[in-house]
């Protein structure tokens, strides 16, 4: 998939984000960036690399697997296919958002 095409699956998934009232950046080593500007309402999707409350950073592939379900969260960070900087709190938050 493209950069695109992440972008557009995000962004059906972030009516619920607007609760976070937070910015996180998904980091796609091989394709690009995607953030989240959750505390404008209706929550903006862009490609931009801004700060963040909180940054996942893994592959193009992983990402996806994390979007269909096929990548458990918590078993990626564990098994290192996804790293986490800023807020971990909120990370874990994302886990029932995006799943």
């Amino acid at each position: 998939m493209s950069l695109d095409n992440y972008t557009a699956l995000i962004s059906e998934k972030t009516e619920e984000a607007s609760a976070l009232n937070k910015k996180v950046k998904f980091e796609l080593n091989d394709i690009g960036f995607i953030f989240i500007d959750a505390t404008a309402n209706p929550p903006r999707v862009t490609n931009e690399d801004s700060d963040a409350d909180v940054t996942l950073i893994l592959s193009g592939e992983n990402f996806e697997g994390l979007i269909d379900g096929s990548l458990n969260p918590q078993m990626a960070f564990m098994m290192g296919k996804l790293k986490i900087e800023g807020d971990m709190g909120l990370a874990l938050k994302l886990a029932n958002i995006f799943s």
